[in-house]
């Protein structure tokens, strides 16, 4: 009699099985993505993309993801660095400590994403522009890009809060923050009509500004403060970079100076790496022909800010951070 179709290979069927079983054990059941309930949503790109309803394996692929993610309560399980750090951003280092860094912002590391096993993917403008690392990490777990580059933060955090499915949290925080926002705003007294201008330093010596479109102008505006002449209007999406001829475009009433460091690269320290490097850079512009007979630095109204904050493309996180600098400096308690 012929012998069973499987009767051949029985023998490395089940060691195949005993191996898989092995993995599981070894990994841990509540490791592997759950199978469970799925909505669809249209991310900012239109696309129809199957979502967990609760989702509980969370990589976020760019800054303003992170600071969302964190800001519901919820924990990634890996992200990217910063702009041009070697870690998270500074400002997120303590409620990111521990966090995995899967690669540059823009360019993760698509094999380890995958051995991560994903259960959601979160990605947006400020973070990929090439559509085949989209399509790449579709293949691995659904992705949503939940916003464009230099869209409002708050309708990014929104839609982050919606794909997360925690719109409720969402709600409170932005009710908290705009509960904040008055009243630093009502504290504002002479202030309140200050012209008020964004820096950030390079590291080769030369400034840039931010404009009004980036999320900490749109901060100052809530407050009702004034921009200088030269940061009054919409910019690229970025901090545009000023000639050392031209520093007077960087003056104001008081000036928010802020320098990127090497972002969170280890240990949480009491300072954050981008505030330090902002005293740092401070400290060097004042060597720089023509900065001190700015007005902001002749009246000593130059605040040193964290650069990975006030520089970023924002989140709730981030424009508390911009928020509390602010009343710090323009509206202190009496």
């Amino acid at each position: 009699m012929p012998s069973s179709p499987i009767s051949g290979p029985r023998p490395a069927l089940l060691a195949l099985v005993a191996a898989l079983a092995a993995v599981v054990s070894a990994c841990g059941s509540s490791d592997l993505p759950s199978a469970g309930e799925t909505r669809t949503i249209r991310d900012a790109r239109g696309t129809q993309v199957a979502v967990p309803t609760r989702p509980k394996r969370v990589i976020t692929l760019s800054e303003p993801t992170l600071d969302a993610a964190l800001a519901l309560g919820v924990h990634p399980i890996a992200t990217t660095s910063g702009r041009g750090q070697g870690g998270v951003s500074s400002y997120l280092a303590r409620r990111a400590h521990g966090i995995p860094i899967l690669g540059a912002l823009g360019q993760p590391n698509i094999e380890r994403v995958a051995a991560l096993r994903p259960d959601l993917i979160l990605v947006d403008g400020t973070s990929v522009q090439d559509a085949s690392i989209v399509d790449k990490l579709r293949r691995i777990a659904p992705t949503a890009y939940v916003s464009r580059t230099a869209e409002d933060w708050r309708s990014a955090f929104t839609a982050t809060a919606r794909v997360l499915d925690r719109q409720p949290a969402g709600a409170r925080v932005l009710a908290d923050f705009d509960a904040r926002v008055a009243r630093v705003r009502a504290a504002l007294g002479a202030n309140a009509a200050a012209r008020v201008s964004i820096v950030r330093w390079g590291g080769i010596g030369l400034p840039s500004v931010l404009m009004k479109e980036l999320a900490a102008g749109r901060v100052l505006a809530d407050l009702g403060l004034r921009r200088p002449a030269s940061q009054d209007r919409r910019g690229p999406g970025h901090s545009v970079p000023v000639s050392l001829e031209n520093l007077r475009a960087i003056d104001g009433d008081w000036m928010f100076f802020g320098a990127l460091g090497t972002g969170a690269t280890g240990g949480v320290s009491e300072t954050p790496a981008d505030l330090t490097a902002a005293r740092k850079a401070l400290t060097l512009a004042r060597d720089t022909p023509g900065f001190t007979r700015l007005d902001a630095v002749r009246a000593d109204r130059v605040v040193a800010v964290d650069g990975s904050a006030w520089t970023s493309a924002g989140g709730p996180l981030a424009e508390r951070v911009v928020l509390d600098d602010v009343a710090h400096a323009l509206a202190p308690a009496r």
